[in-house]
């Protein structure tokens, strides 16, 4: 062969092995953006619930089955007594069936009455919040310019996450439920979302000395619906937004009553705040509670499924990827009055969905 071939035919190899990179590059690059194209949108598929729910013995086969990844426990009261069930043999086999099924375990917690023990109050006064008639109480809450108490309270959360600990990494300690924070003279000028947020900033610090990754959550609900002015979440604080007190017959976006308007207006407002990546929508789409008022024998629940299908619009165009919904009361005595609950239904939305051009 001439030199002359012997440079044609090199060029000619080097042109095909050109061609095949470039052909299995695309190959690469289609088999990846198909696997991303299969991969539901929403990274948290949730449900939270009481322990009372766990008569419903196979909550965890039917989470799984309806294809959410996370189970979230409630503690309304007190953190410590949900402690008490996980260390029990009863709560070591629902972690171990959750970890079986490849679900999460989370733990959703008004936390302050257990972080922050009321019965220092007796001895340390200084460490509670003042109520707007300038006297310590020991009802709900805290003094964050306490630096003992908020010391206490990030030691307690450490010692919490012993045994509460979320397999996720996100941690959720919230303020008592809907209850006001601090009015003395230090804490006058701060609003109850810097309050629990500066609360959360603490937390954050405290669990990350031995859980490096954590997260913690910032409870926009209620009171603390409105986004914090004046301090701001260190990275790693998340935003959990909660709109308690919407409507649920219409789409969260479309209703035109004016609470359900204040609250909406405050997703956007808190997104600012916290950003997009990490945050979570907490809805009540299967919370028998709400519908039930709290109250047992429980309603069954009003589920519209037009009404998710346009929430989850309004959430995963906002780029919010984690989303759960309450579902206390969903136990064995709802099941038997009322027959399944629409967990299947709620689930599959949530995995189908896919963020497109027509959706923003």
């Amino acid at each position: 062969m001439s030199m002359h071939d012997q440079t044609d035919f090199t060029r000619r190899r080097f042109l095909e092995s050109m061609a095949c990179g470039l052909a299995l590059g695309r190959m690469a690059l289609a088999t990846t953006a198909t696997r991303s194209a299969d991969e539901p949108f929403f990274l948290t598929r949730g449900v939270v619930i009481a322990e009372e729910d766990l008569t419903l013995a196979d909550w965890p086969q039917r989470a799984a089955a309806a294809g959410l990844t996370t189970i979230g426990l409630h503690a309304p009261k007190s953190p410590r007594l949900l402690a008490r069930y996980i260390q029990s043999d009863a709560g070591q086999k629902l972690l171990e069936t959750c970890r079986r099924l490849g679900l999460g375990v989370e733990y959703e917690l008004h936390a302050m009455q257990d972080l922050l023990p009321r019965e220092l109050f007796d001895k340390a006064p200084e460490l509670f919040r003042m109520d707007d008639k300038g006297a310590r109480v020991r009802e709900w809450n805290l003094c964050v310019h306490s630096e003992r108490a908020m010391q206490t309270v990030a030691e307690n959360a450490v010692d919490l996450a012993k045994t509460l600990r979320p397999t996720t990494g996100r941690y959720f300690y919230w303020g008592d439920d809907g209850c006001p924070w601090c009015r003395c003279r230090q804490c006058a000028g701060l609003s109850d979302s810097d309050q629990s947020l500066l609360v959360a900033n603490r937390i954050l610090d405290a669990v990350r000395k031995v859980d490096a990754k954590a997260q913690v959550a910032y409870l926009a609900y209620d009171n603390t619906l409105p986004p914090p002015k004046q301090f701001k979440p260190k990275s790693g604080v998340f935003l959990e937004y909660a709109p308690i007190h919407r409507r649920y017959d219409v789409p969260f976006e479309r209703a035109d009553d004016l609470k359900t308007r204040q609250q909406f207006e405050m997703l956007d407002a808190n997104l600012d705040v916290f950003g997009r990546e990490n945050a979570q929508a907490l809805e009540y789409w299967l919370d028998v509670s709400l519908f039930s008022k709290w109250k047992k024998p429980a309603v069954k629940v009003p589920f519209d499924p037009k009404v998710l299908a346009a929430d989850l619009d309004t959430y995963g165009r906002r780029g919010i990827r984690h989303v759960t919904t309450f579902a206390v009361y969903i136990d064995a005595d709802y099941v038997s009055r009322h027959g399944e609950p629409p967990l299947r239904d709620y689930g599959e939305q949530l995995r189908r969905w896919r963020r497109s051009p027509g959706r923003g």
